[in-house]
């Protein structure tokens, strides 16, 4: 597949289109009329143009463009630990103040949705075309108005276009949430409905159809239900049961799962990979990215980690936790503690080993003759090939880097590729040498959200029982090397370190979301939706288990003891109820003072 002539070609044509008839169409506020420099009737004539227009809507997938901003908003959570920072997050240590605007708080895609959904009925397009349309608007529509929700509650809802004399739109407050979720649940419902397919009516492959509209449709469900169940609105079970019937949908349509993880992150053309449902392409000259270098490249630039609490999620080979299991060998040393792991934490934590530089070629390294240090050497060649993540490490130039983990404040090696909690996240980690210009694709929606999503919601609905953990958590434990989920056998003793409040299977299900979608922007919304960012976020973001004197007493450690887990910042204060909605940016209320505040976050 020539990804130019999809995806890029296409998003430069409509560049050139919506330079040319779009320019001034277009303002962040509600409060401006937009300014047609064209026909409307001929813009949305007919099926190809209308299809031009609406390509402008993908710009809205990230992919892998911004993601420092991604992973920024993992540092939210429980499962990240930015080594970068001399402070935590500002969610977690309540610094967050009111913004003066907010890219969330914008409804520029949903204007131009809503100028699309008022022109399309005058065109010349048959109904099953203009029901296509209509589909894909909604879609968009929900899309935005789910980050909006997830972020902000209530949020004005608008269907029409708005002109300078609407006021009772420009000056409306917020309208309920109960009222702005249910018209995007029946948005969507209608547009899986409606929508016409990729590779039909001269639709190119990788565009919204009717999957993309039901992972939308199982993401939103799960979020909507379960914030309304742990935040005590009611009325969850329409939303949960959404969710879980669109998961079975594309479970049915899509049964098979690509069998390399790893391969899903650092793969040049995804059209090809089982599960990948939606993705953003890439290539040279076109739309690159640079997320490979920030895994490869200076300290300065090497700022992600995992937490221990992250590493504990991980399962051993059996399927127990490392509390049963007698495959886990301690943690007194990273070789034990990563030995018979999911072989998902191979792929997103770089193994520990050393070897040893040769003087003069900084490409060259030989093995050190400790068997233990050449472990993971020897586990990731039978796991891994050339172009993706054998050991050791490399710079982006391909200079060796000699062990791992390579501590920021004890700089053993060449200052490259650090960490500090001893986890370095190496997910997006690839052997391509080309410095900053990198084309693997980045998936937007794939299989491994909507099996964790469906296990979920089943539970949620009193349904989840062997044959469901078949269909999902199996299949991906399986990828992984680890055994099969037995629903019988978990009971309260299963993971002592679950959270007791959370019932045994429903906490291995979440764990399996954790370690599946991990680094991938969940958690935080996550923990936001089961009201549990005190329990987990707010407690001490630990490290590897250190002897202090090993590393010149340069790693701080829990309650300043001579060993023990690598402690940073402390037990951060708890986190406030308030927090669990967003504030409002100041110069919306400004514009309309019938917009009112969160509660907690007045001014």
């Amino acid at each position: 597949m020539n990804k130019y002539n999809n995806f890029n070609r296409l998003f430069g044509l409509f560049l050139v289109f919506s330079t040319l008839l779009l320019a001034s169409c277009i303002k962040d506020t509600l409060d401006t009329e937009p300014k047609l420099s064209f026909s409307e009737t001929n813009v949305f004539a007919n099926f190809a143009s209308t299809q031009t227009y609406a390509l402008g809507f993908y710009g809205v997938f990230d992919g892998y463009d911004k993601h420092r901003e991604t992973f920024d908003s993992e540092f939210n959570g429980d499962l990240l630990f930015n080594n970068n920072a001399t402070q935590g997050s500002d969610w977690i240590w309540g610094r967050v103040t009111v913004p003066t605007n907010s890219g969330i708080w914008n409804f520029s895609t949903i204007r131009r949705v809503n100028l699309m959904l008022e022109n399309i009925e005058k065109s010349d397009m048959t109904d099953v075309e203009i029901n296509h349309w209509r589909s894909v608007g909604y879609f968009f529509r929900a899309l935005d108005y789910h980050e909006k929700l997830l972020t902000f509650g209530d949020v004005p809802w608008i269907d029409t276009v708005v002109s300078d004399t609407d006021e009772a739109i420009l000056y409306a407050s917020r309208t309920p949430r109960n009222e702005v979720a249910a018209h995007v649940l029946e948005d969507l419902l209608y547009a899986e409905e409606h929508i016409l397919e990729p590779g039909t009516n001269g639709i190119p492959q990788n565009r919204i159809g009717k999957d993309a509209v039901r992972v939308l449709i199982s993401r939103f469900g799960l979020f909507e239900g379960t914030w309304r169940k742990y935040h005590g609105l009611g009325g969850e079970e329409p939303y949960l049961r959404a969710s879980a019937n669109a998961a079975q949908g594309l479970i049915d349509s899509h049964p098979t799962l690509h069998p390399n993880y790893d391969e899903l992150f650092n793969t040049e053309d995804l059209g090809s990979v089982p599960g990948i449902i939606l993705y953003k392409q890439y290539e040279v000259g076109v739309l690159e990215h640079d997320l490979t270098f920030y895994f490869r490249s200076p300290a300065s630039n090497s700022g992600w980690d995992l937490t221990k609490s992250a590493m504990n999620l991980y399962l051993m080979q059996d399927g127990q936790s490392r509390y049963t299991s007698p495959l886990f060998d301690g943690e007194l040393n990273p070789y034990d503690e990563f030995r018979n792991r999911d072989h998902r934490l191979y792929y997103t934590v770089t193994p520990p080993y050393r070897v040893n530089l040769v003087p003069g070629d900084s490409k060259a390294f030989e093995y050190t003759g400790n068997p233990l240090d050449r472990e993971y050497l020897d586990l990731m060649a039978s796991l891994s090939d050339e172009t993706h993540k054998l050991l050791p490490e490399r710079q982006s130039t391909g200079g060796v880097l000699n062990t791992a983990p390579h501590f920021r404040d004890y700089n053993e090696g060449n200052g490259n590729m650090v960490t500090r909690t001893g986890y370095r996240l190496w997910k997006y980690y690839n052997r391509d040498n080309d410095i900053r210009q990198h084309t693997t694709d980045a998936p937007i929606f794939r299989m491994g959200e909507i099996l964790v999503n469906y296990a979920e919601a089943k539970w949620e609905l009193g349904e989840f029982n062997q044959s469901v953990a078949d269909l999902t958590i199996n299949k991906l434990r399986a990828r992984g090397h680890v055994a099969d989920m037995v629903v019988s056998n978990i009971d309260a003793s299963f993971d002592p370190s679950r959270d007791a409040t959370v019932d045994p299977v429903l906490w291995e299900i979440r764990r399996e979301r954790a370690v599946e979608l991990m680094s991938e922007n969940f958690r935080f919304n996550d923990l936001r939706r089961w009201k549990k960012m005190d329990a987990y976020a707010g407690k001490e973001k630990l490290g590897m288990y250190i002897v202090s004197s090993d590393y010149n007493n340069n790693i701080p450690i829990q309650n300043g003891a001579s060993e023990g887990y690598i402690s940073y910042f402390g037990t951060p204060p708890a986190f406030p109820d308030y927090y669990y909605l967003y504030p409002i940016p100041s110069n919306q209320r400004v514009l309309n003072p019938n917009i009112e505040p969160n509660p907690g976050w007045e001014q």
